[in-house]
């Protein structure tokens, strides 16, 4: 299988093929109602990387002929479940790296690629995460399980991961997906950095944050226009919105 994705260096966009190349392969979740977020977030992987990245969004409109799951209760995006299909969309082959989008990288992605580690399937922040809040933003309920929020940024190794068929992705529950119940062992679980994925309002403060995470709700929501590291994050999409007008 071979994917194509939208590339920018610069200037303009382009199809690039993935297959064979060195480029890192970026999923990142898209719900319509975090647009900007995504916008920011793949201008900030940009705008610091190092290396050519290669970053797609995964939109349900998109992806309607291989998630066909009903949407849950308690699904509090769009890219819930869709994440997991990262391995899927890669072929199985080579590494790939999925974001929420309500974040912000502070650092170059390429630092975290390099901490791939062949012994792994998936490589995660094992946050010990319990939400003091019932409910987040737009008032969606605020969910507590084991392993929250290990999902919210994953560095795939895909071909470990041939478990996460589209029948599987499809029907498995939220729990046997969030707590990687389609691995053999968690031993095929490795670790991150918490830098690589520092939760705003739970972390403590600090200057070593590589990727910021808005989980509760980010700048772009009115209610949370106040929040930790909300001026950078406006800044962000200042220079963004900057670099397009200049186009």
């Amino acid at each position: 299988m071979r994917l194509c994705v939208s590339a920018s260096a610069g200037a303009e966009s382009t199809a690039v093929d993935i297959e064979g190349t060195g480029l890192i392969r970026i999923f990142i979740g898209f719900d319509p109602r975090e647009a900007v977020a995504y916008s920011v977030l793949a201008h900030s992987i940009q705008a610091r990387a190092s290396v050519p990245v290669a970053i797609a969004p995964l939109a349900l409109s998109q992806l309607s002929q291989v998630l066909t799951r009903e949407r849950h209760s308690l699904q509090s995006t769009d890219f819930s479940f869709s994440r997991f299909l990262t391995p899927y969309l890669s072929g199985y082959t080579g590494w790939s790296l999925f974001i929420d989008c309500d974040m912000l990288m502070r650092d170059d992605v390429a630092k975290l690629w390099e901490l791939r580690d062949e012994r792994y399937a998936v490589q995660v922040v094992k946050h010990d995460h319990k939400p003091r809040e019932t409910t987040k933003f737009l008032g969606e309920a605020q969910t507590t399980y084991v392993k929250k929020n290990w999902s919210s940024v994953m560095l795939f190794n895909n071909a470990k991961c041939r478990t996460l068929t589209l029948d599987y992705v499809n029907t498995a529950s939220g729990l046997e997906l969030h707590q990687f119940k389609w691995l053999e062992s968690e031993t095929m679980i490795g670790d991150l950095p918490h830098r690589w994925n520092h939760l705003v309002g739970y972390d403590s403060p600090g200057e070593d944050i590589s990727l910021a995470h808005y989980t509760i709700g980010g700048p772009y929501f009115p209610e949370y226009a106040n929040c930790l590291l909300a001026d950078e994050w406006r800044a962000e999409r200042d220079a963004m919105l900057y670099a397009m007008s200049q186009r």
